[in-house]
């Protein structure tokens, strides 16, 4: 054992001791780079002597610097989680002590305590639509906030990553087979080789930052019944760099890897909405790659666990690095877009059975919802659940709504990506509009006009809470009277429940 390390050691055991704090019960969490100790409500956080090829806190002054990293990093995501930086002093008697007069011999980030259970790898499944759209509130929020940086390389350093994978998963047969291997290597070149230009543009323009760089469930905790994104990434600029979409596309894969497809769909269509930049429906070209490449290494990284793991482990941690291997091989499949239409007067259900639809399009995480009340709401510049006054539906403005959603309705297609659009759909010009877009993508619509009765319009209308549509009862009754025109979309019974309507829909897409 080396200085340090009997140092450390002997830092680690004062933490460890309840006597330090106040006789409150310590618990001690160990990771390869770094102690956590919990007692009461205080949480504190030492960098472990160690190097790796990927991180160096061998020195006292790294481990200061790395403390000093994870506060400025951490804080804008978390104020309410991290406080200080803090040293272990050696005092006059040679006795340790947190935060003392004498020379520092260790350094710690000091934390408020939060409740370890709630964190949303724990509740993963709690995470209902609330949640969903809060996180990806959350998420867009901190990228907002984040700092710009470099971008090229980032961009080189993703597709070496590419063949540094390759080799690992070759080493492993037995958990990563090899013509899979191959396969997801080549894929993955192609998709990498596709994005470069476009990821350079990004880059030009502000979308490439100083991002969160591990944003799993596991770093994002409810507290006061809000996700607070904390633990980013502070010992590599390069791992902590990237396009907002990548650190994204962390969430989304360990959301869909879990099974809460439609959590992750939620959670993209939220993160697009609250963004406002119509540059992200281009980027969902990158998806596909980004959501890979973030499996592929939490595949490695799972593998890795296999060489200090009990035997009677290994079976389990193999498992779970074949899953991770599976997804990302599946996420850079080549998959055809959907252009989907679901049209109807006011309470027919339309928002639901988009909603529903789709996380079940391809490709991952599911369809980008184009909702005209939204984008109404949008063009006038106030919240989604503000009420616009009547002057707001007048026909002009009406048209300019319908040509923004034909319009980002060919941008999403033409990165790839399927799309459902929601609005009402009452006149065959507006219909026939958005059929006139597939031709520039080259993906045919399937557009599903809903119906239902007028007294059952009017009980959905009136059960709206905290919606983006102004419609109301009378607004149901005066529907009644349009001239809908000839409807050559497929004609949709959905007077019944949300789920007897998505199975009549499933089944015309299936043929679509």
């Amino acid at each position: 054992m080396n200085e340090t390390t009997a140092r450390q050691d002997e830092v680690l055991a004062l933490l460890a001791d309840p006597a330090t704090h106040g006789g409150a019960k310590v618990k001690r969490i160990d990771t390869h780079a770094a102690s956590v100790f919990l007692a009461g409500d205080r949480a504190l956080k030492i960098k472990r002597a160690v190097r790796f090829s990927f991180l160096d806190y061998s020195t006292l002054q790294k481990r200061r610097e790395a403390c000093a990293a994870e506060l400025a990093v951490n804080a804008p995501y978390a104020p309410e989680i991290y406080r200080r930086i803090v040293p272990i002093t050696r005092e006059a008697g040679g006795a340790l002590r947190i935060g003392g007069s004498g020379a520092p011999v260790e350094w710690a980030v000091e934390m408020r305590r939060f409740d370890e259970t709630r964190t949303l790898d724990r509740l993963a499944g709690e995470i209902g639509e609330d949640l969903a759209d809060a996180l990806g509130r959350a998420v867009a929020m901190a990228h907002a906030k984040a700092p710009e940086v470099a971008a090229q390389p980032w961009i080189a350093a993703i597709g070496v990553y590419i063949d540094e994978h390759f080799a690992v998963f070759r080493a492993h047969p037995e958990i990563f087979p090899a013509a899979e291997n191959e396969a997801l290597a080549q894929r993955s070149r192609e998709a990498y080789a596709r994005i470069v230009p476009l990821l350079g543009e990004r880059g030009r323009h502000g979308f490439v930052r100083r991002i969160h760089g591990d944003l799993h469930l596991g770093n994002i905790v409810l507290i006061g019944g809000k996700p607070v994104l904390f633990d980013a990434i502070e010992f590599s600029e390069i791992i902590a760099s990237g396009d907002v979409f990548y650190d994204l596309a962390f969430l989304l894969m360990d959301l869909l890897e879990r099974g809460l497809a439609p959590a992750a769909n939620i959670v993209l269509n939220r993160y697009l909405a609250k963004s406002r930049r119509d540059e992200n429906l281009d980027a969902l070209a990158t998806l596909p790659f980004f959501l890979s490449l973030r499996a592929a290494i939490r595949a490695k990284v799972t593998a890795a666990r296999m060489e200090r793991a009990p035997a009677a482990e290994q079976g389990a941690i193999a498992r779970a690095a074949g899953a991770y291997f599976a997804f990302a091989l599946q996420a850079v499949a080549a998959q055809t877009p959907k252009f989907v239409a679901v049209g109807g007067l006011s309470g027919t259900g339309k928002t639901r059975l988009a909603r529903t639809l789709a996380p079940e399009l391809k490709p991952m995480p599911g369809a980008v919802i184009v909702r005209s009340d939204v984008e109404r709401k949008a063009l006038f510049g106030v919240a989604e659940t503000e009420k616009l006054p009547a002057e707001a539906y007048r026909s002009d403005v009406t048209a300019r709504v319908y040509r923004t959603l034909a319009d980002k309705a060919r941008r999403i297609l033409a990165a790839g990506h399927s799309v459902v659009v929601d609005a009402m759909f009452a006149r065959q010009a507006e219909r026939t509009a958005l059929a006139q877009a597939t031709t520039a993508a080259g993906v045919r619509l399937t557009g599903l006009f809903l119906t239902a009765d007028l007294e059952t319009r009017i009980a959905r209308v009136g059960a709206r809470a905290r919606d983006a549509s102004d419609a109301d009862a009378a607004v149901a009754r005066a529907q009644e009277r349009y001239d809908l025109g000839a409807l050559d979309w497929t004609v949709v019974d959905a007077s019944g429940t949300v789920e007897e309507t998505a199975a009549r829909v499933m089944a015309a897409l299936a043929d679509a």
